[in-house]
Formats: structure tokens, C-alpha cells, sequence
């Protein structure tokens, strides 16, 4: 899809991007507050989205290809050997001063969030206090407090920490959540929501058991807050934002997604982060009402996908996923699913279906006849299935993957991805060592 077909749609479902991102989330009094907000997303979205996404998966598979692969290597060097086995760990793992030179990690996103540098530039805010009491004047040294901030930031944590939000935590843009060093558990209240902001990154927490919460007034800037309705208990919400990573995260038992991407939200890349213990894993696109979402363009890689799943590990509406080099063990329903017609690009997966006989399919398209399912451009290269999965291709079987010049990098096989994910979640970091 061209910008300029992006563009008519968002002529026309306007209002549909406001209800679902905006409106009803906030408070009516806010409506030219966000109407503001999210007619910059769109602008942000609109310049963020790749006309060849092809040209972007290539790349990803060229930098797999360069970096060196530790697959059946049994030796372990010492306590300091550096264990990165894909190339965005590769650019920062095997470091010794990462804990001086945090904001070097800026620099090693691949794929579709590929230019996003979060805090980058930024000074260091150090997070003391594990507390979240005020909504509205959030105490200075709490995470709530860093996150509002207008400036550039490169967040850390001073300790372990235990933080229960008491509500949703509405971030600004132009921020890093680095939890290398400390031991930092998002747990027992609510989640992350990123809306109509940019440039974000968040590395190297736990988030798990996020729970739904009633609302009220909420401080989402230094300059701004209003109401805001109940949350849905997603651990990190993802609303019309773009230049996204997300990276080395441990997620586990949220209310409903444990990540969920939607209106027009794209420039996002998922990375070496572990699921476990869920049903929804994944949502990328609002509904089948909202077209704005073709804007989308999703890279999963080195991710893996633990015990204890069920489903939508992503489920895609309309956009562009290119899901690269992960690690499945085991779904219990599915791994991939769709509607409304998403391009889906599966290369170099490890796939391991279930024990039961009706849930070996990796894939699913819902609500949705064969006679227009077979249209959708779904491909599986280079992966690898074990146990009796399968993955149901559509489109053209002669459909080729054209670059702007030449012929796409093939990715790297399957059977190096479970090594490539290997270090999936959130590190025991230590300064002064290799992480």
C-alpha cells in the first residue's frame, strides 16, 4: 500500500481513530487535546511507514547472516564469556562497560523500529522509589514521575524493585526504560500505555500478572491529565505510537494482551523477549473497522514463545509482520493468525506444535472464507517444524519478494533459532561484566 492510500483512509476513518484511541479513553473535555495528539501520531505514522517493506525484512536477514552463530558450541569460557548469539545482542552484550555506556543499546534495533533511539542524548533518571501513590503529582524518584517527563530520558533503576501501578502508565515519548542491573518487576497492577507518542524504548523488565484498573484522573505530562476510563490490563498498550523496540522483556499472566499494538501504529520492533503463561499473547490491529492500521509494520525476532501459550503469538489485522528467527514451544490453539487481508512473512521460526492432533496448524485466518483467505500473501521460509506443525501458505505461489534492487536476502535456517533466542527475557546484567 502507497502513503497515498494510507492517507484516503485516514480521511475517511478519522473519527474511528479517535473513539477507539483517544475518546474513549479520555475524557470528553480532552477531545482537542487528543484530536491534537493523534492527527501527529498519524503524521509521524504516515512518515515511518515503508513502502517496500521487503527492502527492511532483507536487511534484518543480512545482519543475521553476519553475525557469528554459537549453535552447538558445548565450551564455556569463563564466568565473563560473552554469550550473544544474534546480532542486536552481539552489538552490546559482550561489552564490559555497558553500565557507563548504556545508551550505546540505542544503537543496535533492527528491522521495522530500526532509527528509534528512545532516551538517546538524554541525561540519566535514576529511579528510587518503588511507590506510585499520586496520579496527579507523581512523586520525583518514582517511575511515573520519569515517564511524564517532557525532556529526553534514559531511565534506570537504583535497585531490585517490586512497582505496582496503581494505575495505567502513560508515557512521553523520547524515553529508554533500561532495567539492566536491577532486578525490576512490573507486577499486580497496571501496565504501560504508549499513545500517539514516538520514539520509546523499554529493555530488560519483568512485566507479568497486570490486572484491569477502574480509571480516574491521570497525569499523562508535566502539562496534562484527565480521565481516563478502565484499563484493559495489557502489559504495555500501544496506541497510535510509532518508532517503538521493545527488547529482552519477561511477560507472563496479564488480563488481556501482553502486548497490543493498534491505530496506525507502526516502526515497531519486538526482540528477544519471553512469553510464558498466557492466552492472548499478541494483537497487532484494533479491528476489522479500522483500515488505518495497514499503516502497520511489525519485526519479531529472537523471541520465544514458552509453555504455556495459547494463541495470537501475533494475530495481525491488515499490516505488515515479519516474524524472524523465533522460538515456539508448544501453543496451545495457534501461533499466527489474521483478517482483513495482513501480509505475514515467517522466515527462519523453530516451530513445535502441541501434543494434540487438532492444534498443529501454526497458522489461522478467522471469520474468513478460503475464497479470500488464499489471496493473502502468508510465507514460510527457512523455518523449521517439529512435532507435526505445519504452516498454511496463501497468495501466489510464485509470488516473489521484489526489493528496490535486486532479490531479498533468504533468511538464516530455522534450526539456528532457538539458539538465536536462546538469552530471551530479561538479563541478570552485572557491571563491569559482559552481560
Amino acid at each position: 500500500m502507497n502513503k497515498f492510500s494510507v492517507l484516503f483512509f485516514f480521511f475517511v476513518f478519522t473519527c474511528q481513530v479517535l473513539s477507539k484511541g483517544a475518546a474513549s479513553r479520555g475524557h470528553g473535555d480532552d477531545t482537542a487535546f487528543w484530536k491534537k495528539r493523534a492527527e501527529e501520531s498519524r503524521n509521524a505514522a504516515i512518515q515511518n511507514y515503508k513502502a517496500n517493506p521487503y527492502d527492511v525484512a532483507s536487511l534484518v536477514n543480512h545482519r543475521i547472516h553476519k553475525t557469528k552463530n554459537y549453535k552447538h558450541s558445548r565450551r564455556v569460557l569463563s564466568s565473563d564469556a560473552c554469550n550473544a548469539t544474534n546480532p542486536i545482542d552481539k552489538c552490546w552484550r559482550c561489552k564490559s562497560d555497558w553500565a557507563e555506556n548504556r545508551q550505546r543499546l540505542a544503537d543496535c534495533v533492527i528491522g521495522f523500529g530500526h532509527g528509534t533511539t528512545g532516551g538517546k542524548g538524554g541525561r540519566i533518571y535514576v529511579v528510587n522509589d518503588s511507590s506510585d501513590a499520586s496520579l496527579l503529582d507523581p512523586k520525583p524518584g518514582t517511575l511515573r514521575h520519569a515517564v511524564i517527563q517532557p525532556e529526553t530520558l534514559w531511565i534506570i533503576f537504583e535497585k531490585d524493585m517490586n512497582i505496582k501501578l496503581s494505575q495505567e502508565l502513560i508515557m512521553a515519548g523520547n524515553k529508554t526504560i533500561d532495567g539492566r542491573g536491577a532486578k525490576v518487576h512490573i507486577t499486580g497492577g497496571s501496565g504501560f500505555t504508549l499513545q500517539f507518542i514516538s520514539n520509546v524504548i523499554i529493555h530488560g523488565i519483568h512485566i507479568h500478572d497486570i490486572k484491569p484498573a477502574n480509571g480516574g484522573m491521570i497525569r499523562d505530562s508535566t502539562t496534562h491529565y484527565g480521565f481516563r476510563t478502565k484499563s484493559d490490563g495489557d502489559g504495555i498498550s500501544i496506541i497510535g505510537a510509532s518508532n517503538i523496540w521493545i527488547d529482552h522483556l519477561s511477560m507472563a499472566r496479564c488480563a488481556d494482551g501482553l502486548i497490543d499494538a493498534v491505530s496506525h501504529s507502526t516502526a515497531i520492533t519486538i526482540s528477544n523477549s519471553y512469553y510464558t503463561e498466557h492466552d492472548h499473547v499478541m494483537l497487532f490491529g484494533a479491528s476489522e473497522m479500522s483500515p488505518e492500521d495497514s499503516l502497520m509494520q511489525v519485526t519479531l525476532a529472537f523471541n520465544h514463545f514458552g509453555p504455556h501459550l495459547v494463541q495470537r503469538m501475533p494475530r495481525v489485522r491488515f499490516g505488515f509482520a515479519h516474524v524472524v528467527n523465533n522460538d515456539y514451544t508448544k501453543w496451545e490453539m495457534f501461533a499466527i493468525a489474521g483478517t482483513c487481508h495482513p501480509t505475514i512473512l515467517s522466515q527462519g521460526n523453530h516451530y513445535v506444535a502441541p501434543d494434540n492432533n487438532n492444534t498443529k496448524q501454526v497458522t489461522r485466518r478467522d471469520y474468513t472464507p478460503e475464497s479470500e483467505w488464499k489471496k493473502w500473501v502468508w510465507k514460510s521460509q527457512g523455518d523449521v517444524f517439529e512435532n507435526g506443525a505445519f504452516f498454511v501458505e496463501s497468495g501466489d505461489a510464485n509470488y516473489r519478494f521484489a526489493l528496490g534492487a535486486g532479490e531479498m536476502v533468504a533468511p538464516k535456517s530455522g534450526e539456528f533459532a532457538v539458539d538465536m533466542a536462546k538469552y530471551a527475557g530479561a538479563l541478570d546484567c552485572v557491571p563491569g561484566k559482559p552481560c
